[in-house]
């Protein structure tokens, strides 16, 4: 398993849908990505979980991934929710 302590950016500004982006972006990886903060944890391959996650700009998200590619997986995922991809 490998995870990673983020914070949030202007993800809503930044991109045109990102609720749908961060499903694309976690789907092109094999390991399970999860995200959580404030004692809810979701699935970041289910657009449902995503939807009800309720991220803000400068919430702490913990991304974790377990699987072959999970370090590849959390570092694209955290790269996209600090807007640097």
């Amino acid at each position: 398993m490998y995870k990673k302590t983020i914070k949030v950016a202007d993800i809503f500004s930044k991109y045109s849908n990102p609720i749908a982006q961060i499903v694309q972006n976690a789907c092109a990886y094999d390991s399970e990505i999860h995200a959580q903060a404030a004692n809810r944890r979701v699935n970041l391959k289910s657009i449902m979980g995503i939807m009800a996650f309720e991220w803000k700009t400068g919430m702490e998200v913990l991304i974790e991934a377990e699987g072959a590619d999970a370090e590849e997986a959390v570092n694209a995922i955290c790269s996209y929710l600090l807007c640097e991809s």
